[in-house]
């Protein structure tokens, strides 16, 4: 039986699902197993922010040359939003958020909790896959790329979970708030995003973003990636200029 926003739902109880399957396991693992499962996870969310990114980049030329597509865009839409977003404090603001949480969860003895909490939620939210599959579910009744990323969501969020605990749970929240707002606002979004290059430049922004995700769980705290969100924004109102003047 379908109803609208039922791929935000199956996402969201997934996440839950893994966060608790991930804290059972996380006791039994030693904290030297722990850190290097981090470093691990952490290196193959590099590959993955890096493998996103040059697929979207590198294009096939005449001759069968290879050419790279984007890099004016990428460079001024991160540094940009960076800079709106270190001037919005939305870092700061995600972690108050999580400070708030771990308050009301009544998790105060765990100190990895805020860290947690922001970077699974960076993880499971920024892509192109939360954007397009939840207009996908809002306009064509279709939750199948939802699906598809609940089943990547519930790996990722069990190994974090196992590793950092509790707060990685709770990245269903902006999960449930994004994606389930995208599909609600589906039909308002979908003639901005079907149009152009804005999916392959989202997906590009995104992936870098990811990216520096990975380095902050490999190399401790690098990136404020939360203050790089204003990028996803400017990057849909780059393509959309880029497109009329084509």
């Amino acid at each position: 039986m379908y109803f609208p926003g039922i791929g935000t739902v199956v996402n969201t109880a997934a996440i839950a699902a893994g966060g608790l399957l991930g804290l059972l396991c996380g006791k039994k693992i030693k904290e030297e197993i722990k850190n290097s499962l981090i470093s691990v996870l952490g290196l193959a969310t590099i590959f993955v922010g890096v493998s996103g990114a040059l697929s979207c980049m590198l294009k096939t030329g005449e001759n069968g040359a290879l050419t790279t597509y984007g890099s004016m865009m990428l460079i001024v839409c991160l540094v940009a939003g960076t800079l709106l977003g270190e001037l919005m404090h939305i870092e700061s603001g995600l972690e108050r958020f999580g400070a708030f949480l771990k308050k009301k969860v009544h998790a105060e003895r765990d100190a990895g909790f805020t860290a947690a909490f922001v970077n699974a939620s960076l993880v499971v939210c920024v892509g192109a896959m939360a954007i397009v599959g939840s207009i996908q579910d809002g306009l064509l009744h279709d939750p199948n790329t939802l699906y598809a990323k609940a089943f990547l969501d519930f790996l990722i969020i069990l190994i974090m979970a196992s590793t950092q605990g509790i707060g990685c749970m709770f990245s269903f929240l902006p999960v449930a708030l994004l994606q389930g707002g995208v599909t609600a606002l589906s039909a308002l979004l979908e003639p901005v995003l079907s149009g152009g290059t804005v999916l392959t430049d989202l997906s590009l922004v995104g992936s870098v973003m990811i990216c520096a995700v990975g380095v902050n769980l490999v190399f401790g705290k690098k990136f404020r990636v939360a203050n790089m969100l204003p990028a996803v924004v400017l990057t849909v109102v780059w393509s959309l200029i880029s497109a009329r003047f084509q």
